[in-house]
């Protein structure tokens, strides 16, 4: 069949991308009694939500507001923007731990103090959530790949060929740009330029690091991890921070939630000066005079059993041999140094594709607290498509949650005129 042009009038709202932060805008508007036409490019919803969910659905975290808002930031050194945290602030984790509850699914604190889902899964959640908006009149349009504007349409490439969509207002949740199989590449950037919308250039957060082992040790390590380890870095602003937890060893670098949680200086550091040196402590619980002790006692016994009874796992022992010389294993003093800050040398990210999720986006500049561009009103935008990052660990769901419920808000009194 020839592929045909098509026209869409939506009777009351727009919102394309059918992500938490889409779906949280169109609950809102829904239970406001205003009509919502969803459009989504893949053939089904939150495809990054449900993977996330995967292995354990951690929807928030516990903390007091205050120290929650913290996590929340535009770089490693520039702190989130006002228009952010008034969001959260608004829809924060208590406030989301009440709506999953309000949706029939019971939620626990872990130790860790995040928050999960009885459960454990993300699939009974979203089942539940889109039976709900079903039942409020939801009219969900999937295989609608936008492309922009056509005027004040908005263009989207369909199996049947192009249609073209008019509405009262307007909200992009298109995602950031990783995991592009699960629908968010970041293509939407260049239509927003083009209608002069200023954009930070999007940017890996939560990621591992490319790193060029030797064959041999890539060979007989990759997939294993370093259990118990304390990382340290410098952040360009000169700050020291510190995670500790066990990191993965990749056939092509480090990655783990360790590593995610010291990525974004980083990244930073490389973008800045073109290279970072992460600082790997072996033996966090031991002291470096202990392990220098501990050494120096050895007798007859060799170094490397020693650093077996060191409690060094035969990877840590092996990235120790890679990263020092062999000056450094007949010196027992710069050994146990190096054993406590083992320096490893980065220079790039893993692709962005293979992030968690992206810091940049649309500038909040641009946008008012509904977040509404103030140069285009009725187009509004939510989600990780928006100039912010968080670590993992609930903090990221809660935030598209959260610009998703302001962008709703929003929306209603633009509708209504109000705004």
């Amino acid at each position: 069949m020839p592929l045909v042009q098509t026209s869409l009038k939506a009777e009351g709202a727009i919102i394309v991308g059918a992500g938490p932060a889409g779906l949280m805008a169109a609950q809102v508007l829904l239970e406001q009694g205003i009509p919502v036409d969803l459009f989504e490019a893949m053939p089904t919803v939150a495809r990054k939500f449900l993977y996330a969910g995967k292995s354990g659905m951690n929807i928030s975290h516990a903390e007091a507001t205050e120290q929650f808002l913290t996590r929340y930031s535009t770089s490693s050194v520039q702190p989130a923007h006002p228009h952010l945290l008034e969001s959260v602030r608004q829809f924060d984790n208590t406030q989301v731990k009440h709506w999953v509850e309000s949706m029939g699914i019971e939620t626990f604190i872990g130790s860790s103090g995040r928050v999960f889902p009885t459960g454990m899964k993300a699939a009974p959640l979203l089942r539940s959530w889109l039976q709900k908006l079903k039942n409020l009149g939801l009219k969900l349009h999937t295989r609608f790949y936008w492309q922009g504007w056509q005027g004040e349409q908005l263009i989207f490439n369909t199996p049947a060929g192009k249609t073209q969509v008019t509405g009262k207002a307007c909200l992009l949740s298109l995602g950031g740009g990783s995991w592009k199989k699960l629908g968010s590449d970041g293509l939407w950037q260049k239509p927003l330029s083009d209608q002069g919308i200023e954009l930070t250039k999007l940017r890996p957060s939560n990621c591992g690091f490319q790193v060029s082992w030797p064959a041999g040790f890539a060979d007989e390590f990759a997939g294993t991890p370093l259990k118990s380890v304390a990382l340290s870095s410098v952040t360009p602003s000169g700050n020291t921070i510190a995670k500790s937890g066990d990191l993965m060893i990749s056939r092509k670098g480090i990655e783990g939630g360790l590593v995610y949680g010291v990525s974004a200086s980083l990244r930073d550091q490389i973008i800045q000066n073109g290279q970072a040196t992460l600082l790997i402590d072996l033996l966090p619980a031991r002291s470096q005079d202990e392990i220098e002790k501990a050494l120096y006692n050895r007798g007859k016994r060799s170094i490397s059993h020693c650093l077996k009874q060191l409690k060094l796992s035969p990877a840590k022992q092996a990235l120790l041999r890679q990263l020092t010389d062999k000056e450094t294993f007949q010196d027992i003093s710069r050994l146990a140094a190096a054993i406590k800050k083992l320096p490893l040398p980065l220079t790039e990210t893993q692709p962005t594709d293979r992030a968690i999720s992206t810091a940049g986006g649309v500038r909040f500049s641009q946008l008012n607290h509904h977040l509404m561009a103030t140069e285009i009103p009725g187009l509004f935008f939510a989600g990780e498509m928006l100039d912010w990052e968080a670590p993992t660990g609930g903090y990221l769901l809660t935030a598209c949650l959260a610009t998703g419920h302001q962008a709703g808000q929003g929306m209603v009194e633009f509708i209504r005129g109000s705004v």
